[in-house]
């Protein structure tokens, strides 16, 4: 899935700035959803709003467990995603509802200007530290105060076939016996002083390795850095149907910003601080000349570049490695259980540039907020607390998403490395000035693969994006880069 139909279905694109920073609206009726799904009786009723029709379910069953044990009766509205903000704002002002609501966290700072959300603070002296994922808290932040319960998060990592490294391990173990036999063998008859008299030890014989040993050899064999994987192509003994090494979308940013992500800073680790962003500098320059030699090497046509289309391909092992995102486990289980997908699959954290220079993939965070109108607020926070922290160990079995809570049993291994990938990851930035800095990123990086100067094409980006925060015309001054070193440019040249 691309990022703008990421964004679109988690409802970012629907938010319209009026009002306060402004949101307005005319004020409405609770819908009629809400009147049918009225309780009687005593029990305070909480409403909980969100827009992703997969949380159906798991919501329904959510409410029904804490409304057992709690004098509070939940409701979850499904609302559509167009336009989502400004519905909770004009519901709010009339009718002071939704309650509490879910968004993805990059439009905390709309919500918290207009009013829509309130600091949040767990029950019981619950330490949120202990029970979120930082990454998670970070998203959920805005002015150093946490303005939501991160629920789940996407973010990408790379996946790669196991079933060829666990291959390429256990041939490397024997060719290390072999070699380690045949130099015991030349020592024997050394030592012995009698050359040519001594059975020579025979090598290519069947060997039997622990599944310990294999593992540890492709834990030694997987790639750390683009570099890494770039020498993995060029000695690798391939299978007949392996058609590359290393493909993965291109024309898609959220599979792209690792590459940048430890060098290029917007709005600080929280993503709201607007004296907090650095997009040109060296690092930044340097990456994405990485990037760009990446096209020479392992030549992917950005025309037939497709998320979908490469998982696909990765399940029909034409493929090694690749950056895939959360929804890539659900897929390649499903297919094993149709017999669609023969190989075995782990996830590895995203590769670095080399080993001076580490990269943060991409990562978006869904929040659940309360609404700073809600005349509930602590039973609202309450349940958001509950559903976060607590209800949370069935969230990928019934709906694909992934928990920003610790601790938790995903049951898949695969799920347990992206946690560990989100833990290191950089959040989408909620500064409404720069709300369009992903798109003209995704644009940098497509002209830059395609052979633009990235020198140029990042300084144009942020005179860019400066202008727009501060509101006057920026100019960058230009950055000369230190020539490489001889040995890098002899590579290069390769």
């Amino acid at each position: 899935m691309s990022l703008k139909k990421r964004l679109t279905a988690i409802g970012i694109i629907a938010i319209v700035a009026a009002a306060a920073f402004g949101i307005a609206g005319t004020g409405r009726q609770i819908s009629e959803k809400q009147e049918e799904t009225i309780f009687t009786g005593e029990k305070e009723t909480v409403y909980l709003w969100y827009t992703d029709e997969a949380l159906t379910s798991y919501l329904s069953g959510a409410a029904v467990t804490y409304n057992e044990t709690h004098d509070v009766r939940v409701v979850s509205v499904l609302e559509s995603g167009l336009e989502y903000l400004e519905k909770i704002n004009q519901a709010s002002l009339e009718n002071s509802a939704p309650d509490l609501y879910i968004i993805s966290h990059e439009s905390l700072e709309k919500a918290c200007l207009a009013g829509l959300a309130s600091e949040v603070k767990p029950r019981d002296g619950a330490v949120m530290e202990d029970d979120y994922i930082g990454t998670g808290l970070q998203a959920a932040s805005y002015k150093n105060k946490i303005v939501g319960y991160p629920f789940y998060f996407e973010t990408s990592s790379l996946l790669y076939n196991k079933t060829y490294l666990k291959d390429m391990a256990r041939a490397r173990l024997e060719a290390e016996e072999d070699q380690a036999e045949g130099e015991a063998a030349q020592e024997q008859i050394e030592q012995s002083g009698e050359e040519g008299t001594q059975p020579v030890a025979e090598t290519g014989q069947e060997h039997a390795f622990t599944e310990e040993q294999v593992e540890a050899k492709v834990q030694e064999l997987l790639p750390r850095t683009i570099l890494d994987i770039e020498t993995f192509a060029d000695n690798y003994d391939a299978p007949q149907q392996v058609e590359g090494v290393f493909k993965w979308d291109v024309t898609d940013i959220f599979y792209n910003y690792f590459f940048v992500g430890n060098s290029i800073k917007m709005g600080g680790e929280a993503g709201w601080d607007t004296s907090q962003i650095d997009i040109y500098n060296l690092d930044a320059i340097a990456s994405l000349r990485v990037y760009q030699d990446l096209n020479q090497f392992f030549s992917i046509d950005t025309s037939e570049s497709d998320y979908e289309a490469i998982l696909d391909e990765f399940m029909a092992g034409k493929m090694v490695f690749t950056m895939a995102t959360t929804d890539a486990v659900f897929k390649l289980e499903q297919a094993k259980e149709d017999s669609l997908f023969g190989y075995d699959y782990d996830i590895a954290l995203a590769p670095d540039i080399d080993e001076s220079r580490a990269t943060r993939s991409l990562s978006v965070t869904s929040c659940v907020v309360v609404n700073g109108y809600s005349e509930k607020k602590e039973d609202a926070n309450d349940f958001a607390y509950f559903l976060t922290a607590e209800y949370n160990d069935i969230l990928y079995a019934r709906t694909g998403k992934v928990s920003a809570a610790k601790g938790v049993d995903y049951g898949y291994e695969a799920l347990d490395k992206f946690a560990q990938e989100y833990e290191k990851s950089i959040s989408m930035p909620k500064m409404i000035e720069t709300s369009n800095f992903w798109v003209k990123l995704e644009v940098v990086f497509s002209q830059v693969w395609n052979g633009a100067d990235a020198n140029e094409k990042l300084k144009e980006l942020s005179e860019q994006i400066m202008s727009q925060v501060t509101g006057t015309a920026y100019q960058e001054e230009y950055l000369e880069e230190p020539e490489a070193p001889e040995e890098e440019t002899e590579y290069l040249d390769e």
